[in-house]
């Protein structure tokens, strides 16, 4: 008979752990998991960027620059960074010719990355700079603007992370992303060579940047 009572008793127990277990999971189980809203890529660096003008201080070959050719612009207004860095008008924005990281379709393409800025005291500040406009000289008419090539306002804000300047230079379209390693690429669908010369408008995003050779040399 004892023995009959601990089987019953085994028994009860092994039929009242699945209870016991499913009462647990419920218990512990994590409520679903919302999806949270994400911004769109390149947003987080928008917001830290702010709208500046430059001049392209030397001309550049789409076929003759090949990747590491240096290139400089320098800036026509003072600005400045979000960090608090100051930068002023006449500083110059160094950069280098680079592989076109948004593989943009096109017969010859330039792509450009302009990573630091260097001051007349010789200082030098690293930046992230997305190329968002560009006007040769003269391509500004004065039917359509009060003033020459150099004078064009820049109107980007945070809110714009990819442009696209169809024709920015006769046959030549500007494709540049917040989000890109690179400032931006210059395009040409139909002509297998083209140049962007001196003394033209390079308007730029513009925002803190971390100094990395490793990136440098890229």
């Amino acid at each position: 008979m004892q023995h009959d009572f601990k089987m019953l008793a085994v028994a009860a127990a092994v039929l009242a752990f699945p209870i016991f277990a499913c009462s647990q999971a419920s218990a512990g189980q994590d409520a679903p998991a919302v999806p949270s809203a994400q911004a769109p890529t390149g947003h987080h660096e928008a917001m830290r960027m702010v709208p500046v003008r430059a001049e392209l201080r030397r001309p550049l070959d789409a076929l003759k620059d090949q990747a590491g050719s240096a290139v400089e612009a320098k800036l026509v207004q003072k600005v400045t960074l979000s960090n608090g860095a100051e930068l002023p008008s006449g500083t110059i924005l160094a950069g280098k010719v680079t592989e076109d990281d948004m593989q943009s379709q096109g017969k010859s393409k330039l792509a450009l990355r302009f990573y630091q800025a260097e001051l007349k005291d010789g200082k030098k500040v690293p930046i992230k700079a997305t190329i968002v406009g560009f006007y040769g000289p003269g391509s500004v008419s004065s039917d359509s603007f009060t003033g020459s090539a150099d004078q064009v306002p820049n109107s980007w804000s945070d809110g714009t992370l990819q442009i696209d300047q169809i024709n920015a230079l006769g046959g030549v379209d500007l494709h540049s992303k917040i989000s890109s390693r690179n400032s931006g690429v210059f395009v040409s669908t139909k002509k297998d060579d083209f140049k962007l010369e001196d003394g033209s408008e390079i308007q730029f995003a513009i925002g803190p940047g971390q100094m990395h050779a490793a990136a440098m040399n890229q």
